[in-house]
This record gives structure tokens, sequence and C-alpha cells, in this order.
């Protein structure tokens, strides 16, 4: 993988009202803007990121299946951020800590968890917050999930732990909520290691970002908690794990936080319970999106290249949501939640009125 820093932190901090052009390596016509840094990575490179945004285009298509089927609980899609999910979180590494929120679920899976687990999380199943991967379960609290990392940042930096980091994400909606903002100032005071993304997907819901703030961008945010931040092309798989990897490097080095502002879209609905886009959203100003797709980006230079073929891709999305059946048979097979035991989850020793809840529901449950 690329070994290049491509932003100067250092610079940037000194130049905390930097609002410079967004980070790019390839343009929305898979044009290479950064030779340096396109030519740092190698073709196996290209391919396992092509793969990797293939692999999320087809869990989301399969998920959104299911979903339709009655089949998920709460699901948020993610087609269109493929580049911005998949570029941050392959840059990071098994022992850093994720804190999602609800849309980070890919990352999640590719930073350890399984499908299943994804799965039955969605449903709101116990087993789903039981995965090995260093992380928790994705917030669904706008915006807290930063307030997560920052406290799980200052816990690496007081363990004296030195080649892990904590990294988080939120959307333009988030970066409104007051949360984001006492995370970041807490990750700033203390220097803690967090890497702070906000996928500017440009709604919140329906409520479009030029309404949220009056900030040109949202990166900018991190000024006034002394972060450096950067704006970086969302759509281009290449500059985000490239600057993604650039502040993890940072940030194992002792210099405090980062925040990436990726500026991407999500294509279709905020999640699947029922929001229609198509209320808050035009096809014109849709379409500019569609054609930025970051898997037609990067299939082009590939294709190029003869690193790639249509054959090889519609293989590779049979084989991946043949796993996803699989993994949700495997979920289906997972014995139902008892009340009872959910109860006995909530504190470590029952208060009398609890224990007589229990006893109630598990004559019931025994029947």
């Amino acid at each position: 993988m690329a070994n290049k820093p491509i932003v100067d932190f250092e610079e940037i901090k000194n130049n905390l009202s930097n609002t410079s052009k967004p980070v790019q390596v390839l343009n929305e016509n898979a044009e290479i803007t950064d030779q340096e840094v396109f030519d740092s990575f190698s073709d196996d490179d290209l391919v396992e990121f092509m793969k990797k945004m293939v692999w999320e285009r087809a869990l989301h298509e399969q998920t959104m299946n299911f979903s339709r089927q009655g089949r998920m609980g709460f699901y948020a899609p993610t087609e269109g951020e493929e580049a911005s999910e998949m570029g941050t979180v392959l840059a990071m590494k098994d022992n850093d800590y994720l804190l999602p929120a609800y849309r980070d679920v890919p990352q999640l899976i590719q930073h350890g968890a399984t499908v299943t687990e994804a799965y039955l999380w969605s449903r709101g199943h116990v087993v789903g917050n039981e995965f090995k991967a260093r992380s928790l379960m994705p917030q669904i609290i706008i915006g807290a999930a930063y307030v997560e990392a920052a406290g799980v940042g200052l816990g690496i930096k007081k363990s004296g732990e030195k080649d892990a980091i904590a990294f988080t994400y939120t959307g333009d909606g988030g970066t409104s909520q007051g949360d984001s903002y006492e995370g970041m100032n807490f990750a700033g005071a203390f220097q803690a290691p967090v890497l702070f993304i906000v996928q500017n997907n440009g709604f919140a819901i329906s409520t479009p970002r030029a309404k949220q703030t009056a900030a040109p961008t949202l990166a900018q945010k991190a000024v006034a908690a002394g972060i450096p931040s950067v704006q970086v092309d969302g759509m281009d798989i290449l500059a985000c794990y490239a600057v993604a990897k650039a502040a993890r490097d940072y940030m194992v080095a002792g210099n405090g936080p980062v925040l990436i502002e990726t500026l991407t879209y999500r294509f279709g609905a905020h999640s699947s319970a029922g929001d229609d886009p198509k209320r808050y959203r035009t096809k014109e100003q849709e379409q500019p999106w569609f054609e930025k797709d970051p898997l037609i980006r990067l299939r082009k230079v590939l294709e190029d290249k003869n690193l790639w073929s249509e054959e090889q891709e519609e293989k590779l999305v049979d084989e991946y949501k043949a796993s996803f059946k699989d993994a949700i048979k495997e979920a289906d097979a997972v014995p139902a939640d008892k009340v009872s035991d959910m109860l006995k989850r909530t504190f470590e020793i029952p208060t009398p009125e609890m224990k007589k809840e229990i006893e109630k529901f598990e004559a019931k449950e025994s029947k």
C-alpha cells in the first residue's frame, strides 16, 4: 500500500483556516490528478480496492432485498459511499478501535465482525453485539460516537499503547450535534489519537447540508478544537485511503487528533424505514453524483490497465451475494432473545422488582 504522505497535517495545523481544494488522486473522469500518489499503489492494491467496493455495493443490494422481505431490522443504505467507507477503514489496523455510527456496518464487518453478527445487530439481537472486533456496536444516537471515540482515544494515550488509534464516523448532519463538538474538543484538549471522519453525503435525512450550517466546509468545524482537518474527494477511494493512512501515521507519532471530511453522496434513501428521497431531491441534483460513482471511476482505470472485466465483477457479485444469503440463514437459526434474559442483562444485580419480573417471564417462557 501507499507510503507517501499525501497531506502535511502539521502545515494545516499551523493554518487552521485552511479551505484548500479537496484532496484527489482520480477525478470523476478517471483521470489521474496526482501521479506520484497513484504510482505508489501497486496493481494488486488497485484490484483489492475495487473488490472491496464491489463487496460493499453487493452487501447493500442484497441487504436491501432482505429488508424488503421483512428479514432485517433497521438498515442504513450505503450505495454511493463505498470509496469513503472502504478507503478509510482499509487504512486502519486490526488493533485500532472503531466507533461506528449506524451507516458504518460495512466498516464494522471489514474491521472484524461477521456479516451474520451485523444482521443480528440490525435485528436488535444480543449476539449482534458480541463480535470480536475492536469496536463498539454501531451508535444510533447522532454524533454520540464522537464522544465515545474521544474517551477511547484518551484511554489509548493513558495506557501507553503505541500503534493504535480510535477512529469514528458521522455524517454532515452529525456535525450539527453538540456531541460532535464535545468529542472533538475533548480529543483536541487532551491530544488523544482520534481520527474523526465526516461523511458529507449532502443530507441529514431530508435536510440539505446548506440548511444545517453556514460553515464553508465541515472540515473547518475542527478549527475551534485545534484539530488539523482536510477535505477529500469521497468518491475517490485512492484519495480516501491515502489521506486516512497519512492521518493515522501522523497520530501514532504522538501528534493528536485529525478530522477528515469526505465529499460523498448516498444514492438512495436515508434508511430502510420508509424515507423517500424523491420528496426532497430532484433528478437534476442527483445525476452529477451518479456520474461520479466511485465504482465506475476505478473500474475504468482497471479496465484500461487490463486488470478488470465485466465477467470478473459479475462472478464476484454472485459469490458475495451467496455469502450474504448464507449469513442471513445463520442469523435466522440463532434462537430469539428471551425477555427474561434481557432483564437479567440490565443490571449485574437485579432489583427486587426486576427479580419478580424475571420470574414472571421465565414462568411464561417455560410453558
